[in-house]
């Protein structure tokens, strides 16, 4: 795993624990090296970008409860890949951004400008 530090420097943040997020299921956006999709960026759900990532082939929001997933709605938080939120920053669909809770793996590739245009409050 990588070391468990935010896109501003600190200790990483827990993005959520309801629903349990994060490429571990641990409440963090934390990674290693399998997580091919840098599930690293914390935010808050929109609408909008949920059925972005559901048109781009990432449906969160339609329940699979044989997997324990009981879909997402408008407000969750959730660590979302780094590279669909900047597909979806780009289409003009940006979801807000919990910093503090956002791995600093997403640099690579997004910039932190472009995460902090669209910052909000972690609530711990």
């Amino acid at each position: 795993m990588f070391t468990s530090i935010n896109v501003l420097g600190g200790p990483l943040v827990p993005c959520s624990h309801k629903p349990k997020t994060g490429w571990y299921r641990d409440g963090c956006c934390n990674t290693n090296e399998q997580d091919f999709g840098s599930h690293t960026v914390c935010v808050s759900l929109t609408d909008e970008i949920l059925e972005f990532l559901k048109e781009n082939g990432n449906d969160l929001i339609t329940p699979h409860p044989e997997h324990g997933f009981a879909g997402l709605k408008k407000g969750d938080s959730w660590c979302v890949c780094a590279l669909s939120w900047r597909d979806a920053h780009r289409a003009g669909m940006s979801a807000p951004v919990k910093l503090e809770s956002t791995h600093r793996a997403a640099l690579n590739i997004v910039s932190l400008e472009d995460l902090m245009q669209h910052s909000v409050a972690t609530e711990v």
